[in-house]
């Protein structure tokens, strides 16, 4: 357990621990505020016991109500600075990292990022909404499906961010915090959503399905979770922000005109909007506590030479820019919704994973070169365990894609690949990838094409590369792999042109193979 120190102090500092409080008097109020509140946290030291008496806490509430600065001094645990030492890997990642998917999504970010954030200060959503999915297991081995929450909160060391770019619904963000509670996990003080995220509204929802019912049979095969609307809200200028809540006495106003908006596009579109406002009267209480300047509080993390993991949701494939579209999401998945999503600059990122599965899955419609079907789709969707997070729905399989990964490298700038779910392939007799696409006119491209007619109408070409038998799920060594696996490995390194870093072989924290 970190130490506490409170002093009371002239300017703001920050230690190397993410723990730090301020506070400043109503004539400091337009000044520039600290990153981290002192009531945030209080609370999330009190409800952990993080402070060691009775004194402590009343110097702290004195030091609020005099409008006096109050630094809190902490040191990181002997446990994570050992396994610093330990972890060169992990350890010389750079100060800003992030974690992107490099597919159509669901390649498994959540559980990369669960692991790193061991070793990060401030881990942070940048875009999307509840349309991402993050299955992640704790030490026990017990499940957490996230989906707005970054996956950085099962870690105690870890403050958590959900930054401007993302669009947040409120009662399931509570649901989210309810469930992670509920299993003894304390969100208040250590997780902030950015006073300028858009609200997705339950009206959202209703939209995104009457319009996917508008479309018939060419519907996108959206989640149904608003998440397009709440964007197009924001992109029309009448979206309501969560900085909103503050201001009820305007709220009502705002929300009318989101409503109205919706009541002119569809006529059978229907809403109370009394009940609705009590509702958000509500919410706009509860969710005080968590309502923070992010932008600031991630530069100024920055500065403090704070440790910082960005999380992404979804993935490149699904990029509203450079994703199949209109098959996309609505948002930018790839890495400059980094610097829009949380308003960092782009030469303060550092490193940047992009995490691939072995194989390739998408849900939803679109074209989908390397896709399999029958047989073949359902042993690998079997294997792999292929249904959606958020959504259950059985996800479409097929072979890696080397074409659409290079094309997503190359966007990215990727620093290094975390391969995922290598395991799924044990007792498969042969593996394929998919190294260039032949056009109908014959000629062989390795690009990945823009036009959708072009891609539909693609034949992929394909490298052959011997299977194994064993199960690797065990495995720690990447020496230890058969010689089969790590010829497939080390095959689609040569193919990209990035190194492997990181190998999933299983659903558990412990089931990574770190490659040197």
């Amino acid at each position: 357990m970190a130490d506490l120190l409170l002093v009371p102090h002239a300017a703001v500092s920050v230690s190397s621990a993410p723990s730090l409080c301020t506070t400043r008097s109503p004539l400091q109020s337009q000044q520039r505020s600290s990153i981290w509140g002192a009531r945030h946290f209080q609370r999330a030291c009190v409800s952990k016991g993080r402070l060691n008496s009775v004194n402590e806490r009343v110097v702290l509430k004195e030091s609020r109500k005099n409008g006096i600065h109050c630094q809190v001094s902490t040191t990181r645990s002997e446990s994570i600075v050992e396994q610093q030492k330990a972890d060169g890997t992990y350890s010389s990642l750079s100060q800003v990292c992030a974690v992107l998917g490099s597919q159509w999504g669901d390649e498994g970010k959540g559980k990369l990022v669960d692991i790193l954030a061991k070793r990060y200060d401030v881990v942070a959503r940048c875009q999307g909404g509840a349309n991402a999915g993050h299955t992640i297991y704790n030490d026990e081995g017990k499940k957490f499906a996230l989906h707005v929450v970054p996956s950085g909160i099962l870690n105690d060391n870890a403050v958590c961010v959900i930054g401007n770019g993302v669009v947040v619904h409120v009662p399931g963000f509570f649901d989210e915090i309810r469930n992670l509670e509920e299993a003894g996990i304390v969100c208040e003080g250590r997780l902030f959503v950015s006073d300028r995220a858009h609200i997705l509204f339950d009206l959202h929802r209703s939209v995104d399905a009457l319009r996917e019912a508008e479309l018939a049979g060419s519907m996108i095969g959206t989640t149904k979770r608003g998440i397009g609307p709440c964007y197009a809200s924001k992109a029309i200028r009448n979206g309501i922000r969560v900085g909103d809540l503050r201001h009820l006495d305007t709220f009502k106003d705002k929300l009318e005109v989101l409503l109205k908006d919706a009541a002119s596009r569809f006529s059978d579109f229907t809403y109370d909007l009394d009940a609705e406002m009590e509702r958000y009267k509500v919410f706009a209480e509860r969710l005080k506590p968590y309502i923070t300047d992010t932008v600031q509080f991630i530069n100024d993390a920055h500065r403090q030479k704070k440790r910082i993991l960005i999380e992404g949701g979804q993935a490149t494939m699904l990029d509203i820019d450079f994703g199949t579209y209109p098959f996309v999401t609505s948002s930018n998945p790839s890495a400059g919704g980094i610097c829009t999503g949380l308003g960092i600059a782009p030469n303060r990122l550092g490193d940047i994973v992009g995490v691939a599965k072995a194989y390739t899955t998408r849900v939803g419609a679109g074209p989908y070169p390397t896709e399999l079907f029958g047989e073949q789709g359902e042993a690998l969707r079997a294997a792999g365990q292929e249904y959606g997070t958020t959504t259950g729905r059985p996800r479409r399989c097929g072979w890696l894609d080397i074409v659409a990964l290079k094309f997503t490298c190359d966007i990215n700038g990727f620093t290094s690949i975390n391969l995922t779910k290598l395991d799924v392939f044990s007792g498969f007799g042969k593996l394929k990838l998919g190294v260039a696409y032949k056009i109908p006119s014959g000629e062989s491209i390795q690009y990945f094409p823009s036009d959708l007619s072009v891609l539909e109408s693609v034949k992929v070409e394909y490298e052959e590369l011997p299977g194994w038998t064993e199960d690797i799920s065990s495995i720690r060594q990447y020496k230890d792999l058969p010689a089969a696996a790590q010829a497939y490995v080390e095959r689609i390194e040569e193919l990209i042109g990035l190194p492997v870093q990181f190998i999933g072989v299983g659903p558990g924290r412990e089931a990574l193979i770190v490659k040197e």
